[in-house]
């Protein structure tokens, strides 16, 4: 997997999701807490969710071939929608279930593991701020200087990043929850502070989800270049001396690290087919220069005509994206 995938950012999330959840299901089977079990099958998710991440890199490895020409970058991208899939139903959806059952069917904390619950929840918020502080930190490596997390989250072309960022603070937050939940109901004596809390917890397991689902089903789509580097290419094709004119232009990501540009160019009229090739091989190589994710690019030379190449649309120059 390359850098901007997160590796360290996933395996540090997977080794704390399985210690986590272990830790969990001990909990939830001693105490008979509704907030622990909840806690205990998100983490199960999260761990699947890690792996598939790590498969979906490693197929997205593989080499072009005649049945895909042009990689398989977007396993990538599959993974994480396949992600949000499953932590919409076996995480959310569970939760929720279970929330619902408790809130419709009481049942008391068994006060002999009281105290259980409380340590594995605070333990596993001290493994999950470890296991976020790796994904900012992987994330600060790629995240360009000045970008908020929001945007970071919505424009970025690899998804892992994205994907366990969100998890982590998703869990960071369940987990706050749940010690409220369980802590009430401990006080209190009233169970139904814990059907609260793990409802609450499915409830935010399905919002982050729709938010995974939403961003990598566009990804998966297809987004061109973000406005910052379609402005480069376009300087960096109009900006010497071997162009009349950028006639048109799309881009289109085929994977989080490999950018398609196709761009019909005009070029003067008297130029044999040696000095439009040179010509052509210096422009990519400026492409390339200013954004190094453009490994393809398909560059077709002509004459302008006005009356057979019309000026296009402002926002012909490139394929839709999250921007």
């Amino acid at each position: 997997m390359s850098a901007s995938g997160g590796s360290k950012a996933i395996v540090a999330a997977l080794v704390a999701n399985l210690g986590i959840a272990l830790a969990k299901f001990v909990a939830w089977a001693l105490s008979g807490s509704a907030s622990m079990l909840a806690e205990a099958i998100h983490s199960v998710a999260d761990s699947g969710n890690q792996l598939l991440l790590m498969l979906g890199g490693r197929k997205a490895a593989k080499q072009a071939d005649q049945a895909h020409p042009f990689g398989y970058g977007r396993e990538r991208y599959v993974s994480a929608f396949v992600v949000s899939i499953v932590l919409f139903s076996l995480g959310g959806l569970f939760a929720v279930y279970e929330g619902i059952d408790k809130l419709t069917h009481p049942h008391a904390i068994d006060q002999t593991w009281w105290w259980l619950p409380l340590v594995v929840l605070v333990i596993a918020i001290g493994l999950e701020s470890y296991s976020l502080r790796t994904a900012v930190r992987e994330s600060n490596l790629v995240r360009e200087k000045g970008q908020s997390w929001l945007s970071f989250v919505r424009r970025s072309k690899a998804p892992e990043l994205p994907v366990v960022l969100l998890e982590d603070t998703g869990a960071l937050t369940g987990l706050a929850f749940a010690l409220l939940g369980v802590g009430l109901t401990l006080i209190t004596g009233n169970p139904l502070f814990d059907a609260l809390g793990t409802l609450m917890i499915g409830l935010l397991l399905i919002v982050i989800a729709l938010i995974l689902g939403m961003e990598t089903k566009s990804l998966l789509v297809g987004e061109g270049a973000s406005t910052a580097d379609h402005d480069l290419i376009v300087d960096a094709i109009s900006g010497g001396p071997d162009v009349v004119k950028l006639i048109h232009m799309k881009t289109l990501y085929l994977g989080p690290d490999e950018l398609m540009v196709a761009a019909k160019i005009a070029l003067t009229a008297d130029k044999t087919v040696r000095e439009a090739a040179d010509d052509i091989d210096e422009i990519e190589r400026r492409i390339r220069d200013v954004v190094p994710a453009a490994r393809v690019i398909y560059l077709e030379p002509d004459v302008y005509r006005p009356s057979l190449d019309p000026e296009p649309p402002t926002d012909a120059f490139v394929l839709k994206s999250s921007d």
